[in-house]
This record gives C-alpha cells, structure tokens and sequence, in this order.
C-alpha cells in the first residue's frame, strides 16, 4: 500500500486540480443554481460515478500493462510527462473557464444523475490525467493494483469533498470567479507549476 506520504502528496494534487474551473465544476454549479442543492447532490453521484469508472480501467490497465510489456513503466511515465508538459502548456494560455451558468431544464433524479455520469465520462481529460498522474505515485515492485485502486479512492473522496461545498455554495461560488478574473489567473499559473513540477519529476526520476 502507498506511504501516508505518498497519499498526502497525491491528495494534494487531487485538491490543487478539483479546485481548478473544470466541466464537472460548471455543471455542477450550473445544476445547483437552476435546480437546487438537492439536483446539484444527485448529478455530483453520477460524477462520482464516472470517477470510480475511470478509476478501475485505469488501476487494472495499468496494472495489466506493467506485467504484460517490458520498461512500460518507463514509457508511461514518459508519456505521462508529456501530457502534463501539455495539460501546463494549455493552462497558461488558456483564456479561462466562463463561470456564467445558462439556465438548465429541471430533470427527474435519474437523469440528473445520468448526465453527471455522462458529464464526467464524456470528457477524455479525466483518464488521461489518471493514467498520467497515477504511474508517478507508484511502486511497480509492489501491489500496482492495490496501490492505483487506494489513490483513486483518496482521488474520489478529495473530488467529491470539495465538489460538494461547491454544490452547497454555488451561488457564492459562480459570483466570486466571476467577479473576480485575476484569481482564474492566479489558478491557472498556480495549476501550471503544479502539473510542469509534476512532469519533470516523472520524467527524471530513476526507473524503479
């Protein structure tokens, strides 16, 4: 199983990215608003839904392609520099996430949380971060599954944690990105160091 300090390092990650304006942020915050907290709670399962999905492909992907192809873990983690390299790169030039919700039609529970499954799944970002950041948190000479399976967990909780409180306080939360353009600036430099930090850490690390 992963360290305590490998868990806090990736819940870290896990929080710095959540809290970065995103698809599933906009949804949510749209939802909260146009239906109210208890439609924003139910599409915020099917995210989370969509997260276990992701999880589970990539934890066994991963884990079937470290056994199967020889230095793969070399090659993954190389990739995975490259898609972080790319994810900093977008993030600085960017021009930023709009934060003006448009008025969504009222939905029954099933397909509320039917379009917070679609909207997580339907956006590719989320698996390639997963096999991206999920390689450089892990000891391939140990239990690679239990390992990716415990970080997506700690990844599931961080995610739904904070997108709950955003649920709660939509309202708040759509006024102040809004209003305030130089801290979707600020996030985007700040998320940018993270994720270039992130690459040139995989990359120039020793195999393992």
């Amino acid at each position: 199983m992963p360290s305590t300090a490998t868990l806090l390092g990736f819940a870290a990650v896990a929080l710095a990215m959540v809290l970065t304006p995103g698809l599933n942020m906009i949804y949510l915050i749209g939802r909260s608003i146009t239906q109210g907290r208890f439609a924003g709670y139910v599409s915020l399962l099917g995210v989370a839904a969509g997260f276990v999905v992701y999880m589970l492909a990539a934890a066994f992907g991963i884990t079937a392609l470290l056994f199967a192809v020889p230095h793969a873990y070399d090659a993954l983690r190389f990739a995975g520099a490259a898609y972080l390299l790319w994810l900093a790169w977008q993030a600085l030039r960017g021009p930023g996430i709009p934060l003006r919700p448009g008025t969504l039609p009222a939905h029954g529970t099933r397909k509320l949380f039917l379009m917070g499954l679609l909207t997580n799944l339907l956006n590719p970002k989320i698996a390639a971060l997963y096999l991206a950041l999920l390689p450089q948190f892990i000891d391939p000479a140990g239990d690679v599954l239990g390992q990716s399976l415990m970080l997506g967990m700690v990844q599931i909780a961080v995610s739904v944690a904070v997108n709950a409180a955003i649920v709660t306080l939509a309202g708040g939360v759509a006024a102040f990105l809004v209003t305030r353009p130089a801290w979707q600036r600020v996030q985007r430099w700040l998320m940018a160091t993270v994720l270039a930090g992130l690459a040139i850490r995989l990359a120039t690390e020793r195999a393992r």
